[in-house]
């Protein structure tokens, strides 16, 4: 018989994500490693179970037959885990009090945001708690946690200030998008023909994060800057700009044909997601417990650090 350890729940956690992302290659994302990290990892899982979980290779991923009846184990298991802990975590210490949370804009099309999971999780330990949940740009709530006026902010947060800590949760696809009255609509054309052509258009960037947008356009600066992104969205669908949006959210606009994102093969950026609380404060026990919580549903977070 098998004995589990804790490097095991990790490997058969990486074969979970492996799967439902569909293979290696669309994985690297979701767990943050390189393909060759997560090829190791299968290699060990497989090692340890003694049996071929998968076919990956030119023609594709593919599970074997062992590989379905072991995803299905994998499942139950996970998700016996996952009750165990939400039931030990109603055993702890009765946490009341409000928590002040602030986020950025349109993440609720994010099927990778933890953050839905993480307030269900949290609020069914049956805290008394009252939860204020501010959305403001990442400057805003940087202010705001350093001053206390928020317990905690999840967003894009690329300048690192002092006087808070920082941690990864996860990455936002991100694609390069134009309106259909927009000349690029219903271009084919890929990278290195299609950045020839952006050096006559306009760019609109998203203003903490200009100097990423603009570099993997190769343009020196934007012709409009904005600080969410559903003015960016309305500054694409004019068809007057180009711009980088979050791939879930501009999908609804996709599908009716408003917008067409450009050589998605090529021009997809990851965005990265952190999460900020204030330096040198004791966290007080409910944003413990929110923490503890978000690090169990985001699967990434690393451990809390500062930069």
């Amino acid at each position: 018989m098998i004995q589990l350890h804790d490097v095991d729940l990790k490997l058969l956690r990486v074969f979970a994500t492996i799967v439902r992302c569909g293979g290696f290659s669309a994985a690297q994302a979701a767990l943050n490693a390189g393909q060759s990290t997560i090829s190791e990892q299968m290699t060990h899982l497989e090692t340890r179970l003694g049996v071929k979980l998968c076919q990956r290779g030119r023609s594709g991923f593919r599970l074997t037959e062992q590989g379905v009846a072991i995803h299905e184990a994998t499942q139950r298991l996970l998700s016996a885990v996952e009750n165990f802990c939400m039931d030990a975590d109603v055993l702890k210490q009765h946490i009341s009090g409000k928590l002040n949370l602030g986020i950025i804009d349109t993440t609720i099309t994010d099927p990778d945001s933890p953050i839905p999971r993480t307030t269900q999780r949290f609020v069914s330990r049956g805290h008394d708690v009252h939860l204020n949940v501010y959305v403001g740009t990442p400057a805003e709530l940087e202010e705001r946690v350093l001053d206390g006026r928020l317990h905690l902010a999840i967003g894009h947060f690329p300048i690192h200030v002092p006087g808070l800590l920082q941690a990864p949760l996860y990455q936002e696809a991100l694609g390069l998008y134009c309106g259909r009255r927009h000349p690029l609509y219903g271009s084919q054309a890929e990278r290195d023909e299609l950045l020839a052509e952006i050096g006559s258009s306009r760019i609109v960037a998203r203003g903490y994060m200009q100097q990423y947008d603009l570099e993997h356009l190769g343009v020196s600066k934007a012709a409009a800057t904005v600080d969410n992104i559903e003015a960016l969205a309305i500054l694409i669908i004019s068809g007057a700009y180009l711009g980088f949006l979050p791939v879930h959210f501009a999908s609804q606009w996709v599908k009716t044909g408003e917008m067409q994102q450009l050589a998605p093969a090529s021009l997809q950026l990851m965005s990265p997601f952190d999460v900020i609380t204030r330096r040198g404060i004791a966290p007080p026990p409910i944003l413990e417990a929110f923490l503890e919580d978000l690090a169990a549903c985001s699967r990434k977070a690393a451990p809390h650090r500062g930069k």
